[in-house]
Order: structure tokens, then sequence, then C-alpha cells
């Protein structure tokens, strides 16, 4: 019980000082340009034209609706980091329940632990049904912040309160609103989490030699290596989540002429891959 408490302290305490680089993220998925490009230099020392960096984006907003501005959406963001928390430690436990149940039960004889590849799948599995159960909960939450976040482009006061938003998203878009882009968030979560896990094993297994007397410091830095790069090849999901979630809501930052309207995520991947290509 303490453990999920300090958890979940933890946890809202890194949301609040992140809240204003997650704001101004958001915008910038979403194509917000207010600051004209600089001319800069690049590490060439040739001068080229560079978009403005987070924290003039940050000022940016600040000037317009203060401090207390860049922490838009932060109450259904830390409802959504609570709750998210909670769901995923009690998936879990449940699975850690059933193991001692197996273990106690007649006939059955305490396995030794294993660090072979079919450990590493099943508690893979394990950790993939644990966050998708938090995703799926807190997914109504993520757009409700998502919103309150995008209506500053068009300074629009369509989503404020938390109990206001989920009676404009149930009156307009009815259940379904609460789980616009849930699905390639999901599969952004999934992919990411198998590519983690798998190269680190692959990593630890044949690359890391076990003899080294700081193995383990050099595992876990292997962990957080594959981690940021399964997270780098998944980043299209967590754009094309977004850019759903806030897709033709009646905010000028997801509604034509600022941008198009998806049929869905699908339609919404190839338009930018398009985009991309051209």
């Amino acid at each position: 019980m303490a453990d999920a408490a300090s958890q979940v302290l933890l946890g809202s305490g890194l949301t609040i000082l992140s809240q204003p680089l997650m704001y101004v993220k958001v915008l910038i998925q979403v194509g917000y340009e207010p600051l004209p490009p600089t001319i800069g230099r690049n590490i060439f020392g040739r001068q080229v034209c560079q978009l403005p960096g987070l924290f003039c984006y940050a000022q940016h907003i600040a000037s317009i609706d203060g401090k207390r501005g860049l922490f838009t959406g932060l109450t259904p963001r830390l409802c959504s980091g609570v709750l998210g928390t909670v769901v995923h430690g009690k998936v879990l436990q449940h699975y850690q329940e059933c193991d001692k149940v197996e273990e106690l039960g007649p006939g059955n004889v305490q396995k030794e632990v294993s660090c072979s590849f079919d450990r590493v799948i099943k508690e893979t599995t394990r950790e993939m049904m644990a966050r998708s159960a938090a995703t799926l909960i807190t997914h109504p939450f993520h757009v409700i912040t998502l919103r309150s976040m995008v209506q500053f482009i068009g300074r629009e006061s369509k989503y404020c309160g938390l109990c206001d938003s989920i009676v404009t998203i149930y009156r307009e878009e009815g259940i379904l609103g609460f789980f616009a882009g849930l699905i390639p968030r999901l599969l952004g979560d999934i992919i990411s989490l198998w590519l983690c896990n798998s190269l680190a094993y692959l990593v630890n297994t044949y690359a890391l030699d076990s003899g080294v007397s700081t193995m383990n410091e050099m595992k876990s830095y292997s962990q957080a290596v594959t981690g940021f790069f399964a997270s780098m090849l998944t980043y299209p999901f967590v754009l094309v989540s977004n850019l759903m979630a806030v897709n033709n809501c009646g905010l000028a930052g997801g509604s034509p002429p600022y941008s198009p309207i998806y049929t869905s995520w699908l339609d919404c991947w190839c338009l930018l891959q398009k985009e991309a290509a051209c």
C-alpha cells in the first residue's frame, strides 16, 4: 500500500513539473507555429533557419495566459496518472497472486527463476496487459487533457473544467468521443514495450559479458537505451493518436482550414506519410 502511494506521489510530482513542456509539445504536434523561424547556425557553422525551441514557445504561452496558463490541462492529466498507476498496479498484483496460488497448489514444485526468453515473454505479456488496461481506463482523461491544451490555438473555452468537458464530449460525440485516438495509442504502447524488452534481452544476453563487475549497471543502462530507441520508432503512433483525439472536435486546432478532418486513424497516418514524402 505504501509503495502504491509513493508511486502516485512521485508520478504526480513529475507530471506537475513536466506539464509546461508537455503543453508545448502537444501544440507543436498539431502544427501550431506562432513564432517565425530565426537565423541560427548548425553544427557545421552554417547559417540556417531554425524554429524556436520549447522554452521560446513556453514564453509565448506565458505572455498571453500568464505562467499559470502553462499548466492548462493539468487536472485531467493528474487524474489520468493517478488512476493509471492504480490500475496498472492492481493488474500486476492479480498476476502475482495467481502465481502464488499455482506455487502453493497440490503437486506443484516451485521452479527456479529463469532468465530465458520464455520468462521475458511472460513478463512482457503481463506488463502489456497492465499497461493496456491502464490506457483504456485513463484515455478519456487523456482526450480532455489534449483538447484543453489545443483550444489555446483558437482561444476557445470549450474544454475548461473536467466535469464540463465530460458533459460536452458525451453530448456532442457520445461514449466513442472519450476514446478518440485510442487504437494508435494502444498499438504504440504495445509495440514499444515489446521492442524495448526484446532488444534489452538480446543486448544483455549476447552483447554484454557476464563477467563484468558492473554488469547490473550495464544492464540497467541498456534497458534505458533500448527504451529510448523503441519510443523513437513508435513516435508516429503517438502523433497520430494525439491528432485523432482533437480531430473534428469543434476546436480551431482540429478543424479546417487549420487541420484536415480525418475519417480514421489510418487515413491520418496515410496523409502524414504523404506530407513527409513531399
